[in-house]
């Protein structure tokens, strides 16, 4: 049997990489990862390197997934890097995919996992699960995400704003993930969903790295300079 593992790699931090995951990774002859273009680091790839056994250097393979909205350019960039996927793992090689956070949650990873099950189905497929940026901020600043019968969204953008609106009439805490171009925009839609000046604000970037930055005080007391512009973001507010 041919066997694909995906690992989950975390948010940035390689100490928070599983037992299951660091074997994997160790045991690997050609290891795969996703950037967004050529020539540009993976942020994956990264994470483990410290890890990687250097006596039994595996095969690096970078796939390109454009950050694009184009469904076609979508489709023929998944259809192609499952097919090389596919290529590695059939040669007999142990093939890991790594992907940041958990496989099953905003990654790449989900639209190689369709592809590979229509397309190869003698590939046994393997996932290892990661922790998510969610969990590892909330740890860092003690926000409770929900108890009791509170209710939660998660938002990986905030390009439609009247649903954001929407959603936050009826939650108790709101999780923004990705981009931090547009959590600015995002501060009065809440006030007027019901979010009080007393709500709990936090703000993190490049978790678990050595730039980590991570804020936590009232949501009246955000000012542009407490806000983030980068990418790599996430924002949590929960009602007072």
């Amino acid at each position: 049997m041919y066997e694909l593992v995906c690992v989950g790699c975390g948010p940035g931090d390689p100490e928070l990489l599983t037992i299951k995951a660091v074997k994997a990774i160790k045991n690997a002859d050609v290891i795969l990862c996703p950037t967004s273009k050529e020539g540009k680091s993976s942020i994956a790839l990264s994470v483990v390197s410290s890890i990687l056994d250097q006596s039994k250097k595996p095969e690096i393979v970078n796939l390109i997934f454009p950050m694009v909205k184009d469904k076609q350019t979508l489709e023929t960039t998944w259809e192609n890097n499952a097919k090389i996927l596919a290529e590695h793992v059939l040669a007999g090689k142990k093939v890991v995919y790594l992907t940041v956070g958990d496989p099953y949650l905003y990654s790449t990873w989900i639209y190689l996992h369709r592809e590979l099950e229509t397309k190869y189905p003698k590939i046994k497929i393997s996932v290892i699960p990661g922790i998510v940026s969610i969990f590892t901020f909330a740890s860092k600043v003690g926000i409770s995400l929900a108890e009791g019968g509170e209710k939660m969204a998660v938002i990986p953008s905030c390009y439609d704003l009247s649903k954001v609106k929407e959603l936050a009439k009826n939650c108790d805490t709101m999780i923004f993930l990705k981009d931090g171009r547009y959590f600015d925009q995002v501060i009065e839609l809440l006030k007027e969903a019901g979010f009080s000046d007393d709500s709990i604000f936090a703000i993190g970037q490049d978790l678990g790295t050595d730039k980590e930055i991570v804020r936590k005080l009232k949501l009246g007391e955000v000012t542009k300079e407490t806000m983030t512009t980068k990418y790599f973001s996430i924002m949590v507010v929960k009602r007072a």
